[in-house]
C-alpha cells in the first residue's frame, strides 16, 4: 500500500512480509520540467575549474560534481554560522558567524587564516 506515487519526490510506505507498514523511504523525484539538479551554473562553475592552469580537459560529469560538491560546502557553513548568529541572538549572518563557523568546526580548519586573502577578494 504505497501512501504516494512513486517517483513523485514525496516519501511512501511500503508493506513488510508480515503486512505492517516499513519506514518511510524517500522516492527520488522522476524528470520534472525546470527541475534542476544543480542551483550553480554549470557554466560558471567550469570556468573557474578552466581557469586552473594544471587542469587541461575536465567531463561535464566532474563539472556537475563539483558544483554539488560546492552547494553542500556551501550549506554547511551557512547552518553553521547560522547557528552562531542564534547564539548572539541574531537572525543575520554576519561576517564575524562565519569565522566563528571556522575557529568552531575542525572541517573548517583548512580556512583557518585565509581572512587576509578573502578580503582581497571580496575588495576587488
Amino acid at each position: 500500500m504505497a501512501a504516494a506515487a512513486a517517483g513523485s519526490g514525496t516519501p511512501r510506505e511500503e508493506e513488510g512480509p508480515a503486512g505492517e507498514a516499513a519506514a518511510l523511504q524517500p522516492q527520488a523525484p522522476t524528470s520534472v520540467p525546470g527541475a534542476r539538479l544543480s542551483r550553480l551554473p554549470l557554466a560558471r562553475v567550469k570556468a573557474l575549474v578552466k581557469a586552473d592552469p594544471d587542469v587541461t580537459l575536465a567531463g561535464q560529469e566532474a563539472i556537475f560534481i563539483l558544483a554539488r560538491a560546492a552547494e553542500l560546502f556551501v550549506e554547511t557553513i551557512a547552518k553553521d554560522a547560522y547557528c552562531c548568529a542564534q547564539q548572539g541572538k541574531r537572525k543575520t549572518l554576519q561576517r564575524r558567524d562565519l569565522d566563528n563557523a571556522i575557529e568552531a568546526v575542525d572541517e573548517f580548519a583548512f580556512l583557518e587564516g585565509n581572512n587576509q586573502e578573502c578580503k582581497e577578494i571580496i575588495t576587488s
